[in-house]
């Protein structure tokens, strides 16, 4: 008899010993997990408000410059009009000829006026600089970088595509939630109404692949898999479970760092970054913008009367080559500019 008990206190002694490991292990994975979540979730946040930010500014910016983007605007088609009156009016040699047409090139290049240059003009050299300016600033492709980007990661990352793990993962738990949360589930009303506004949330996180959101709402309603922490079974399946969501978690976490320094990255992003730098030293941003857009108009408009004097052969054609005083003074600014960027690289290449 006294072995008999010895044998069955081994015994039982021996199952504790292995479930303890598995509560451990399990401890683990689920303090990872809710570490996980909480990180998205803030990611996620910080991603909404800074998009949101740059559709607030966008929407301020347009409200209180548009007169002024206006008026430049309209300075801009005067100079190009009154240009393409000169080059069909005007009698030039072949060399004053392509003398102006350099000054039309240099302004569009200068980015003082749009650019818009002739490509059926016979002068093939003009056409290829300009045509090269053209690569070189191709900002319209710039400023929808970050809509390609989020093209491409729906393509990717959508729940309908090719049947990865990830998105096998996906599907699964928003089958398991929308068997729960269904409407035709239930019949009273009031539970109707409230499993729709919940299947509304699944089905945007799934058409997302959210998973961090679609678990979020299984924690939220508390409807999560019923786990026996006494049997080994379902423990070893919860942590196979927990480990294969942490794995899809944190790739979804790092795609939400990307998708925030993508934006950021936009012009309309490092607008937002100025935008903010600037109200934390008392400027403000909108403000200073329109300021430096009228300052930009009295330069455009300055240009435009002295193209109109040349057009109405008001001055000479040397002193038009010359130019007026204010491009003068704006090369003096754009060699200053250039002087002092190539001075601040040369100290940090000191400093390392």
């Amino acid at each position: 008899m006294p072995r008999k008990t010895s044998s069955t206190t081994s015994a039982a002694q021996t199952k504790p010993l292995a479930l303890s490991q598995l509560h451990i292990r399990l401890e683990g994975l689920e303090k990872e997990h809710q570490s996980l979540l909480k990180k998205i979730k803030r990611k996620r946040s910080e991603l909404h408000n800074f998009v949101e930010n740059m559709r607030s500014l966008a929407t301020e910016v347009f409200q209180k410059a548009t007169p002024s983007f206006t008026k430049m605007s309209e300075l801009d088609k005067e100079i190009h009009t009154m240009f393409a009156e000169i080059f069909a009016t005007r009698k030039f040699g072949k060399q004053t000829e392509k003398k102006v047409k350099a000054v039309y090139l240099n302004l569009q290049m200068s980015g003082i006026i749009s650019p818009k240059f002739d490509t059926e003009d016979s002068d093939q050299e003009l056409d290829d600089m300009f045509g090269n300016f053209q690569q070189e600033h191709d900002f319209s492709q710039e400023s929808n970088s970050y809509h390609h980007y989020r093209q491409a990661q729906g393509e990717a990352e959508s729940p309908f595509g090719t049947r990865t793990d990830e998105s096998r993962k996906i599907r699964q738990t928003f089958l398991r939630l929308a068997e729960i949360f269904h409407p035709d589930k239930v019949k009273d009303s009031d539970t109707q109404m409230n499993h729709t506004e919940i299947m509304k949330e699944i089905n945007k996180a799934y058409q997302e692949g959210d998973l961090a959101r679609l678990l979020e709402i299984e924690q939220k309603h508390k409807v999560g898999e019923f786990i026996d922490n006494n049997s080994e079974d379902d423990l070893t399946r919860k942590c196979k479970t927990l480990e294969q969501q942490n794995e899809i978690l944190l790739t979804q976490y790092e795609n939400l760092k990307r998708e925030l320094r993508l934006v950021k990255n936009t012009p309309e992003g490092a607008m937002v970054s100025d935008s903010r730098k600037a109200t934390k030293v008392g400027i403000d941003p909108i403000a200073k913008m329109v300021e430096s857009i009228e300052v930009q108009i009295n330069l455009v408009s300055e240009i435009r009367n002295f193209v109109e004097q040349f057009k109405n052969q008001k001055i000479t054609i040397k002193e038009f080559l010359n130019g007026p005083e204010s491009l003068y003074s704006l090369k003096q600014e754009m060699m200053e500019d250039l002087l002092e960027q190539m001075l601040s690289e040369l100290d940090e290449i000191v400093v390392f």
